[in-house]
């Protein structure tokens, strides 16, 4: 993902989640990242602090529909 301001379109409580999240983003044409905090997948319980996914600003609404149509749960945003 090249240079570009990067936020948070939802927090998920796995990679798992996030991954499929990821998937759907991708197959509409957005690219995401995920960002953890678990040692690089070393201490998958340090997960709970939740799983970003992260786009583009500029994409961000358009990934936000995306995921609004899927079956995606992620943590509500004011339980962060």
């Amino acid at each position: 993902m090249p240079d570009s301001e990067l936020t948070i379109v939802r927090t998920y409580i796995s990679t798992i989640e996030a991954e499929l999240a990821r998937s759907a983003l991708a197959a509409a044409g957005i690219e995401a990242a995920i960002r953890s905090d678990d040692c690089g997948g070393m201490r998958p319980h340090m997960q709970m602090a939740g799983v970003e996914l992260l786009v583009r600003a500029e994409d961000a609404d358009d990934a936000t529909a995306v995921l609004d149509q899927g079956v995606h749960d992620s943590i509500p945003p004011d339980a962060e």
